[in-house]
Formats: structure tokens, C-alpha cells, sequence
């Protein structure tokens, strides 16, 4: 009998060691932000995320986009996102575009703090994430900042650091949304 409990905890214990959602540092020049995956939620963007991060694709790269009320002009539905990855549409680490996950699909919306895959067309996101610093309804599926209507894929959210993340939004930018200078992702690996 006591082999039998101690078979069903260790079962039990290593179950729920396996659903445990990963955990994210970007570690920036400006300090730390820790996310929260969600792989059962957007399993596909997940594993998309996690590969560039293991393979070390996303070390070294910038936040190098803000979107705020002061550089949308002529936008009529306004987001405030930080935006990072490797830039490039031809980079040589960049990996192929992934299918495209909606928040139908997943039931993660873009909250403040959520860490979402910027794209062109829905089925194109490939290593460009942006966080999200407001609640942001309209990059949700159905929303208007996209004329296609299919939204963003949002995949997890930031549990610590939000305050690294409010200092990059306030770095200087220009009117393209541009940052001067970038700022400096050292490497983002599990936590």
C-alpha cells in the first residue's frame, strides 16, 4: 500500500511539475522583465518563442519600436506597445513564420503587461514581439488596428518588471516609432 501512495505522489508531483507554465527573463540594459508562457493556451506560438530563446536567436537583439499617443499621428485607433526582435525580415537567425494563434482561438486578450507576436498578415509572425502597456482591445481578433480583423497572437504576460518596461516606453523615439538608440536586449533565456 505505501508503495502504491508513494507511485501515485511521485505521479502527481511530476504531472504537475510538467504543466507548470515557463518562465522568461529579458535581461535588458535597462533592467529585467519576467513573462509568464502560456504553451496550453497558444501552443504554437509558445514553442515558436521558446526555440528562438534556446537557440540563443533573440540574444543581443533591441526593443527598438514604442507606440504611444505622441507618434500615431493620422492613426485613428491608438495602441501602447514596446516592440523588440531581431528587426531584420531577412536576419539570418530568423526561423519561419508561424501559423497564426487568435485570442478566440487561445482566450488570451491583450491586457496590460501582454506579450503578444507583431506580424503583417495573419501567418507571418516570426521573431518580433511586442508588450503591451495598456489594455489594448483592438489587437484583439475582431478588433480595428489590423484592416484583416485577425488580431495578434498573444501568447503570455509580464509578472515582474513592468517598470522596465514603462522606461523603454518613455525612451526617446521619433515620429516613425523608431528608438535613438534602441534598447539593448542582452539575452532572454528561461527562468
Amino acid at each position: 500500500m505505501m508503495r502504491y501512495i508513494f507511485l501515485l505522489l511521485s505521479t502527481l508531483t511530476l504531472s504537475s511539475c510538467n504543466t507548470k507554465n515557463p518562465n522568461i527573463v529579458i535581461r535588458t540594459e535597462l533592467g529585467d522583465i519576467t513573462l509568464e508562457l502560456y504553451p496550453e493556451k497558444a501552443p504554437i506560438t509558445v514553442a515558436n518563442f521558446l526555440q528562438y530563446i534556446d537557440e540563443h536567436r533573440l540574444d543581443s537583439t533591441t526593443f527598438y519600436r514604442v507606440v504611444r499617443d505622441d507618434n500615431q499621428e493620422g492613426k485613428t485607433v491608438k495602441i501602447q506597445v514596446i516592440q523588440g526582435g531581431l528587426l531584420e525580415d531577412d536576419h539570418p537567425k530568423m526561423l519561419p513564420a508561424i501559423k497564426h494563434e487568435g485570442t478566440k482561438q487561445t482566450g488570451i486578450k491583450h491586457l496590460r503587461g501582454v506579450i503578444s507576436m507583431a506580424r503583417y498578415e495573419p501567418g507571418t509572425a516570426t521573431s518580433e514581439f511586442f508588450i503591451c502597456m495598456a489594455n489594448e482591445p483592438e489587437l484583439d481578433e475582431g478588433g480595428m488596428r489590423n484592416s484583416d480583423g485577425a488580431g495578434f497572437a498573444a501568447f503570455g504576460k509580464v509578472i515582474k518588471g513592468m517598470a522596465i518596461a514603462e522606461k523603454i516606453h518613455q525612451a526617446p523615439a521619433g515620429n516613425d516609432q523608431m528608438l535613438n538608440p534602441p534598447i539593448l536586449i542582452y539575452s532572454i533565456e528561461r527562468k
